[in-house]
């Protein structure tokens, strides 16, 4: 698989020169300051270009732009309310856009609201690390006692009820006001932040909106935009819902291996495919990633590797965003299943056969927590998962 490795632009305080000492192949980016439903014009994107080829000295980074994570949905596109029908041609415009410019894998979500959730960015490990976690019982918390949304309580077990009324009680207001941040400021990727006032009124856009309405909105997205892709040789990723089940009430539409097979089998073009995120839909103890592969891989366009250890079985009450080789993921027999994904398509001629792969979120270890990158995304915890996931595929290649 290549290997990949996600950058934020010249601000991100993991460098290029970083990502390219970690061994890095290419670069997911994006254009992270142009809002959802505008147009990315040729000159943004050539900007980013320039900027993910030269340093700012001047000296050539070793590295391209490989992946577009992500070109944004807007809500009004989801929601069908608003200027969506301007959004849609616009969306299709910046792909030829891309296009032009040479970039061939866009991903993007259909997420509503909430681009993915987290409780607490960095909860401390006994190592002294951090990592990231989702805790639904503190979720709760926010949902019913700060956010305040009518009704809230009757989402969640009761139990889970009761555990949030827990916590509730002993937050003081600036822990409060710390898990509101956590959850809706915006974490790494996301093209926008809320305030509790702000999201509430997203949340009355989704009122009476299904989860069966949102696929159907879903695949008029793409019964639009797959055809242009297609045109220009472009490969469109969905990424899954995470977490992969509904919070806050709102709908899902990319949280199980069936909601796949829907999206592919709704637009079936080479162009609509799948970002196989093992930790997203690892997060569910029904899913089975390996057997995802072997039944859907030639449709996967991306992945991100990564793991993670739920809580308890069954209904998911939360998880922790682990080391790369422990967790739920069986990593080594997924790594495996889309290694022979990648021969099947080499033995089928196909130019897309090589997968991009980048090494998802990681723990702040060592000197990470003194350069404060972006939450998920620091220097050391990502080198650490990507040289782990680089010995897995030699050593697999070597047993074959």
């Amino acid at each position: 698989m290549r290997q990949t490795w996600r950058w934020f632009g010249p601000d991100d305080k993991v460098s290029l020169r970083d990502a390219h000492q970690a061994g890095a192949e290419g670069i997911v980016t994006a254009l992270y300051h142009i809002p959802p439903g505008a147009i990315w014009t040729p000159e943004d994107i050539e900007t980013r270009l320039h900027e993910t080829r030269f340093a700012a000295n001047g000296a050539k980074s070793g590295l391209y732009w490989d992946v577009v994570e992500s070109l944004p949905v807007s809500e009004a596109i989801k929601t069908q309310t608003g200027d969506w029908r301007e959004h849609v041609a616009n969306w299709t415009t910046s792909l030829e856009h891309l296009a032009a410019a040479g970039l061939e894998t866009v991903c993007y979500n259909f997420m509503p609201i909430l681009d993915w959730t987290r409780t607490n960015h960095r909860q401390i490990l006994p190592n002294g690390g951090t990592a990231m976690v989702f805790d639904l019982a503190e979720f709760a918390a926010f949902d019913i006692h700060i956010l305040a949304r009518p009704d809230a309580a009757g989402n969640y077990r009761e139990d889970i009820v009761r555990e949030a009324a827990r916590h509730a009680q002993k937050m003081s207001e600036a822990q409060k006001d710390e898990l509101s941040h956590a959850i809706i400021a915006g974490l790494a990727g996301a093209v926008e932040s809320w305030t509790l006032e702000t999201l509430r009124r997203q949340l009355d856009r989704y009122s009476g909106v299904s989860s069966e309405q949102l696929r159907r909105h879903h695949f008029d997205f793409l019964e639009a935009v797959v055809p242009t892709a297609e045109r220009l040789g472009l490969r469109l990723c969905c990424h899954p819902d995470d977490p992969p089940f509904s919070l806050l009430g709102l709908p899902k539409v990319a949280s199980t291996e069936n909601d796949y097979r829907l999206m592919v089998e709704a637009v079936d073009s080479p162009a609509n495919g799948i970002t196989f995120c093992t930790g997203s839909l690892g997060s569910r103890d029904d899913a089975d990633l390996p057997g995802f592969v072997d039944r859907l891989g030639s449709k996967i366009a991306f992945c991100h590797l990564r793991n993670v250890t739920t809580y308890h079985k069954g209904t998911p009450t939360g998880f922790l965003e682990d080391d790369h080789l422990h967790g739920n993921v069986d990593m080594v027999a997924v790594v495996g299943a889309l290694l022979r994904e990648q021969e099947r398509r080499r033995d089928e001629g196909r130019a897309d056969w090589q997968i991009p792969m980048r090494p998802d979120h990681g723990h702040d270890l060592l000197d990470d927590a003194a350069r404060g990158a972006r939450p998920g995304y620091p220097a050391v915890g990502r080198l650490k998962g990507l040289a782990e996931l680089r010995g897995v595929m030699h050593a697999l290649a070597a047993s074959n």
